[in-house]
């Protein structure tokens, strides 16, 4: 049984909420504003397995209770509840680290299996390190960078980043195609399991994402790169100089 919080300002939802997180099997407290679900989350540090957050909330809104939570060194998995759509407020979120995000309205089982993906990523990255015998995810080394998916851990020379569980895992897709063209209907497929129809442009927020963690300059990418009108292709040890793909420029008369 994994213990949640709610913070959702809207009753009416957040009972419905604790209702069916409660039939699924959890044990769910609920906090009407980010003040007091922050205030709940520093008491219980270290005991709670996972937040649903609302973005729009009184007082400070759900980005900046993510955001002052990550600043005080807690990595409890979130999901964010939103009513924006706006590429630029779900790219917000993630700069807020939260793990997931789910535009409002939504269906039950959906938010019912979202939270169990982060519920399980988070129980594999607390887990104990596995015996000899035991089988464990691949620790991916490129560019003198590494990532451990049991952890969520990417270490860029000597500097480590936690990622959210949806970057951990198209991270690791990236790794896994290494060299090949990833359409963007397949990353939504493959790695998240959503329909084509799904908007794209959150993909490319998560590279926007990734390009960070991995340049110092995120505008002249090495290790992904935009294949225009396709998707990316991911350069695990680049050696020309970086630069994204295009059309041959004309030849000289």
């Amino acid at each position: 049984m994994a213990r949640l919080i709610v913070i959702e300002d809207e009753p009416h939802l957040a009972m419905g909420l604790r209702f069916n997180l409660e039939a699924d099997g959890h044990e769910v407290s609920v906090a009407s504003d980010g003040e007091s679900g922050l205030a709940r989350l520093r008491e219980q540090a270290g005991t709670v397995d996972g937040v649903v957050l609302d973005v729009m909330l009184p007082g400070i809104d759900g980005f900046e209770v993510a955001r002052t939570l990550r600043a005080e060194g807690d990595y409890v998995p979130i999901l964010i509840l939103t009513a924006r759509g706006r590429p630029e407020d779900v790219l917000e979120g993630f700069d807020a680290g939260v793990d997931d995000y789910l535009p409002k309205p939504f269906e039950l089982p959906i938010l019912l299996a979202r939270v169990r993906s982060l519920l399980r990523r988070n129980a594999w990255a607390r887990s104990t390190p596995p015996a000899p015998t035991e089988k464990r995810a691949e620790i991916h080394r490129f560019g003198g960078n590494t990532f451990d998916p049991a952890t969520l851990e990417l270490r860029v020379g000597p500097l480590p980043y936690h990622l959210t569980a949806m970057e951990a895992d198209l991270l690791q897709y990236l790794l896994r195609n290494a060299g090949t063209v990833v359409s963007r209907k397949a990353i939504l497929e493959d790695v998240w399991d959503l329909h084509e129809e799904t908007d794209t442009r959150a993909i490319d927020n998560f590279i926007v994402r990734l390009r960070r963690f991995l340049n110092e300059d995120p505008s002249r990418p090495r290790h992904v790169l935009t294949v225009r009108g396709i998707g990316y292709k991911f350069i695990a040890n680049p050696v020309d100089p970086p630069r994204e793909e295009a059309p041959a420029a004309p030849k000289r008369r």
